[in-house]
């Protein structure tokens, strides 16, 4: 299996994207494809001291910048390395694709280059979140601001079969975001949505409100983009903060420090579940092959996290069966 990997994007490229690749290569059994500067990534590859043949460079000179207007970039950046990525994808020099970088032109590349599966009217970002009952899919976590009843509906359904496959979570439940769980609150999109959800091949439990986002109450969070990027910043920031309270708690004095030691392990398990490096990476859902968006300060343990999740996208035909599954989704959303 062949990761490409656009190892020039992100705050930390191209150093954590060389070393996880070093890494990848070594314990997953995968060969990486690294897209950017050659000289560059030849260098860093020897600060790692990797001479091996599992790993090796497609050159791109330039790169696409958190500054600039995506859709344009992708379309006269020829040479950047998210664009150069995605025609390696598009043209089955590798299995799935990884970038750190500039989220809009990811979005804009997998849509323009490695384009939608047909039949999905829009491809959408799932987020993997943490829970109280384990990680839980937020989707779309930000490609999609604006949308119709019918865009949510189909991102429940390619949610539900993410989770059953890759996270192998039997009849994934799907819950739509709302400000209150009777099927009658929310706005005239929640509203609409509803009845389709219920009708709709997937294991719907109804409205849920933002609290059962953290309590895991249902496996796959639909909901627009926009509501959908709010809660993703909100669930990192909230981990930060909590993360930094309990420390400042813990070294306030000598006795507070003892007490620490006691609990130290059960501090660290907490930080874990807290922790995005964990998850790697939101998939694109609904492309025609499997595209990964990694965390724009992804550190190496981060990209290698994505770089498994790349893999057991490929493994787990979660694209196939989003393919079986897309030709009977108009008329059972419609029924």
């Amino acid at each position: 299996m062949k990761i490409i990997v656009d190892a020039m994007g992100g705050d930390h490229a191209p150093q954590a994207p060389v070393a996880a690749a070093v890494k990848a290569v070594s314990e997953m059994g995968v060969q990486i494809i690294l897209v950017g500067k050659r000289d560059v990534l030849e260098n860093e590859l020897k600060k790692n001291n990797y001479s091996g043949q599992d790993i090796t460079i497609e050159d791109a000179d330039d790169v696409v910048s958190n500054h600039e207007e995506p859709v344009k970039a992708v379309r006269t950046k020829k040479n950047a390395s998210v664009v150069v990525a995605a025609n390696m994808l598009k043209d089955g020099k590798g299995d799935a694709m990884l970038s750190m970088g500039n989220t809009g032109a990811l979005l804009a590349a997998g849509l323009l280059i490695v384009g939608r599966i047909k039949g999905i009217l829009r491809p959408a970002l799932a987020a993997l979140l943490p829970s109280a009952k384990g990680p839980k899919m937020l989707i779309d976590a930000g490609a999609n601001t604006n949308c119709k009843a019918e865009n949510l509906v189909q991102f429940g359904i390619m949610g539900s079969i993410y989770m059953k496959n890759v996270l192998e979570i039997e009849n994934p439940t799907v819950g739509l975001m709302s400000n209150g769980e009777e099927e009658g609150k929310g706005d005239e999109l929640t509203k609409e949505t509803f009845p389709l959800l219920k009708n709709a091949p997937v294991n719907f439990i109804g409205n849920i409100e933002g609290r059962d986002v953290m309590e895991g109450t249902a496996d796959v969070i639909t909901c627009d983009g926009f509501v959908g990027n709010v809660i993703l910043k909100t669930v990192e920031g909230m981990g930060h903060v909590v993360s930094q309270k309990i420390k400042g708690i813990f070294l306030k004095n000598i006795f507070s420090k003892i007490g620490a030691l006691f609990v130290m392990s059960g501090i660290n398990e907490f930080k874990q579940t807290m922790d995005y490096r964990e998850y790697g990476g939101a998939p694109l859902l609904g492309t025609k092959k499997p595209v990964i968006k990694g965390h724009g300060s992804s550190d190496a343990k981060a990209v290698f996290s994505a770089i498994y999740q790349a893999k057991k996208f490929v493994e787990t035909n979660v694209i196939e069966e989003i393919v079986k599954n897309v030709n009977g989704m108009e008329g059972k959303i419609n029924d």
